[in-house]
C-alpha cells in the first residue's frame, strides 16, 4: 500500500503550521536553529525573530501568532525556566498554549523531571527530549510529520 502525504490546507490568512515558544536569551541560538529546521522541512513557523516587525505591538503579533498557528512547540531550556520564573512573555505564551490541546513540548539541554518542578502541565504533554534523539534535525523531523497528514 503507497500511503502519500499531503499538506493541510492552507488559508489567504497567513496560517502557520507551528508556534513556536521560546526564551528570549534562545532567540538567536536554539530557537533559531529550530525554526531553521523546521522551515527547511517545509514546515510554516511563526518566530517572533522573524513575524515582529520593527515599530509593532510584540504583544499583539504575538496574540496573531497564536491564533493563527494551528499548534505550538514549546521549545524546554534552562533559559526557558528562568523566563517562566519572572513570568515574561514565553509564561503567558505558554499560558495560551496550554489552554488548547495543540501543544508540543521539546525539551532541550534538561529533561522532563526539570520541567515537571515548572509545569506540571506541560510535562504531562507527549513531547519530544533532544537527549533522546540523535540531533535537533531529528526532533524537527519528527516535529514536521506531525503536521502533514497521509
Amino acid at each position: 500500500m503507497h500511503e502519500q502525504v499531503v499538506r493541510i490546507a492552507e488559508t489567504g490568512d497567513d496560517r502557520r503550521d507551528l508556534f513556536l515558544c521560546h526564551a528570549w536569551d534562545d532567540r538567536e541560538g536554539v530557537a533559531l536553529d529550530f525554526s531553521n529546521l523546521l522551515k527547511g522541512l517545509d514546515v510554516t513557523v511563526w518566530f517572533s525573530e522573524m513575524d515582529v516587525p520593527l515599530g509593532t505591538s510584540l504583544i499583539r503579533r504575538i496574540d496573531k501568532g497564536l491564533a493563527s498557528s494551528r499548534a505550538g512547540i514549546v521549545l524546554v531550556t534552562p533559559s526557558l525556566f528562568a523566563s517562566l520564573n519572572s513570568d515574561g512573555i514565553a509564561s503567558q505564551e505558554l499560558s495560551a498554549l496550554l489552554a488548547t490541546d495543540r501543544v508540543i513540548p521539546v525539551v532541550h539541554d534538561t529533561t522532563f523531571d526539570e520541567l515537571r518542578r515548572y509545569s506540571p502541565l506541560l510535562a504531562a504533554r507527549s513531547g519530544l527530549d533532544t537527549a533522546n534523539c540523535d540531533s535537533l534535525d531529528e526532533v524537527a523531523a519528527k516535529i514536521a510529520d506531525t503536521v502533514l497528514v497521509d
